[in-house]
């Protein structure tokens, strides 16, 4: 009816290219679905657009699904773009693949015309270990090998679009892979008596059963399933991947957002700062050294740096370059730092875990799959600190419980600066502000774990670098054990950089430390949560510092 009004030609393609601007430009713009079935199942299209200017959309559509048909203009032949469309549905492990050679009757259906086309692609394919089920001629305005045999091709034998889909395999749920379950949230109940916590998400791999023993990561955390969850119906005994869940705890653990659940006893995922990516860049700036971005995988984000450029593949042609930066439409890899440790698995194990995006200022500018973790400064402590974590005896009093109690949560106050720095003077001013209005709060001093717990060693002449790594690691130690009393800890240390808080937040949820900075001048590369300049009124400096615990959400009341 609009092809009438509008004096058109009918075209197959205004089904999924509705936009306005689709049907004028005759170009696809952004990604569409349609639905239809044949005697074997049910398909969803996801119409994806293939101009260079949409390959982020493109991508968006690709990423969905679970085979692909291919696209090239019989005309224009073998084009940048069909190279380029090839490798990224390699990249993001679309192997059921098969080619559609369209527009032949703009090409008069010569045989000669396909045959070079398969060639020439077949060639770039084998490149990238991509093997397509087929190559079909077809056309698209006319409908022919769409459903019904080429009459105007009579060398063609081969199958109709129709056919190679229904020969597409249905990609089975990983239920035989091990269990992952990125943790969406965490729900507490408590009206009428009912007092569940459930840890809630979505099963990418594996079985979850009722008495399991789950570790959460990265922080290592194990508790038992005490029972799964559905909404309005009965509980069930097991369930498995593709569905969402809920379940409960037999020992209550603090867990967060973005752990990813693991049953004990089966693959365990990677756990690090420093991976090796490859990723395609879509963002017209380019992703620079210089600038930190937010990287997603699975329900966990945090910040992230570009470390090195290992090569940029073009991804049109497979040649290798070396760049600073990385372009857009560049594919490349990398190696990509976060600022705490995220938990993933290699695409080798399984490629759901290992897909992540790169946000850039609130938009997604790039996206792509972890090869392997590489090790960080921190991963011999990290070990450690999993053990002691996985061996954890917890109290039946939860974090939530001690919250609720002192009216704030537990939190570490890192205050570094210079020796001179009224550190000591604004740390003990903080303590006694807030324990006259009823919190929970400690102040320890350096000195008090280095001449108590860190005894032994401090007389020793070892390493220096090493010795100050162990000082600070057993601090972290008795820091941690404080904070999970539910106090807010105020600690006092001498010009610490970077690398010493990294220590620390290996051992210690890095969402628990606020670190501060005293003095005119900041003189090491720590990144501070609030530098104070003026500290000549210690009253006012501690007040700053309390406003910024409430604005933060570790004090429930404002001061």
């Amino acid at each position: 009816e609009r092809c009438r009004r509008n004096a058109k030609p009918f075209e197959y393609a205004f089904l999924l290219d509705a936009l306005k601007d689709e049907q004028s430009q005759g170009i696809t713009i952004d990604s569409a679905r349609c639905f239809f079935k044949t005697k074997k199942r049910n398909y969803i299209i996801i119409d994806a657009p293939g101009h260079i200017e949409f390959l982020k959309n493109m991508v968006t559509g690709a990423s969905r699904a679970e085979a692909a048909l291919l696209v090239i203009d019989a005309k224009e032949g073998v084009q940048e773009n069909s190279r380029r469309h090839g490798y990224m549905l390699s990249m993001l492990g679309i192997k059921q693949i098969a080619v559609l050679v369209n527009k032949m009757d703009l090409a008069d259906y010569a045989e000669k015309r396909f045959n070079v086309i398969v060639k020439e692609y077949t060639k770039f394919l084998k490149k990238i270990a991509i093997e397509p089920m087929a190559f079909i001629p077809v056309s698209g305005m006319q409908g022919d090998s769409i459903a019904k045999n080429m009459k105007a091709m009579p060398s063609y034998k081969g199958d109709t679009v129709l056919q190679v889909l229904d020969r597409f395999q249905t990609e089975k749920l990983p239920e035989d892979k091990p269990f992952r379950m990125p943790v969406q949230a965490v729900y507490k109940f408590t009206k009428d008596g009912d007092d569940r916590r459930c840890v809630a998400g979505t099963i990418d791999s594996g079985t979850l059963r009722v008495g399991d023993p789950v570790i959460f990561y990265p922080s290592g955390k194990k508790s038992k399933v005490k029972s799964i969850e559905r909404f309005n119906q009965d509980n069930p005994q097991s369930l498995t991947a593709g569905y969402a869940a809920a379940f409960t705890l037999a020992e209550q653990i603090y867990v967060t957002r973005g752990e990813l659940a693991c049953v004990e006893g089966e693959r365990k995922p990677e756990v690090t700062t420093r991976l090796k990516v490859n990723l395609f860049w879509l963002n017209k700036k380019p992703l620079t050294r210089k600038k930190q971005y937010l990287l997603k995988i699975g329900s966990m984000k945090v910040k992230v740096r570009l470390k090195e450029v290992v090569n940029v593949i073009d991804a049109s042609n497979l040649n290798n370059s070396s760049k600073n930066q990385i372009e857009r439409h560049d594919v490349a890899e990398c190696i990509l730092e976060t600022d705490k440790v995220i938990s993933f698995d290699k695409v080798a194990h399984f490629a759901h875990t290992s897909r992540f995006v790169i946000i850039d200022n609130f938009e997604i500018s790039g996206g792509g799959i972890i090869q392997e973790g590489l090790k960080d400064k921190q991963s011999t402590l990290r070990e450690k600190v999993l053990l002691r974590n996985y061996k954890w005896e917890s109290s039946v009093l939860t974090a939530a419980n001690r919250a609720k109690k002192y009216n704030q949560r537990s939190a570490l106050i890192l205050i570094t600066g210079e020796k001179d720095s009224s550190k000591k003077e604004l740390a003990k001013q903080v303590e006694k502000k807030l324990f006259d209005d009823a919190k929970f709060v400690y102040f320890l001093g350096i000195g008090n774990v280095l001449y108590g717990v860190d005894a032994d060693i401090k007389s020793l002449k070892h390493d220096p670098k090493k010795n100050r790594a162990e000082h600070l690691r057993r601090l972290a130690e008795v820091s941690h054990i404080l904070l999970d009393t539910g106090v807010i800890l105020i600690v006092t240390a001498t010009c610490l950089e970077q690398e010493d808080l990294e220590i620390i937040k290996t051992s210690i949820d890095p969402d628990l430390i606020e670190t501060l900075w005293v003095g005119e001048d900041k003189t090491t590369d720590i990144i501070c949560d609030l530098h104070l300049t003026d500290t000549g009124d210690v009253n006012s400096a501690a007040n700053i510092v309390i406003d910024m615990l409430a604005t933060q959400g570790i004090i429930f009341k404002a001061w």
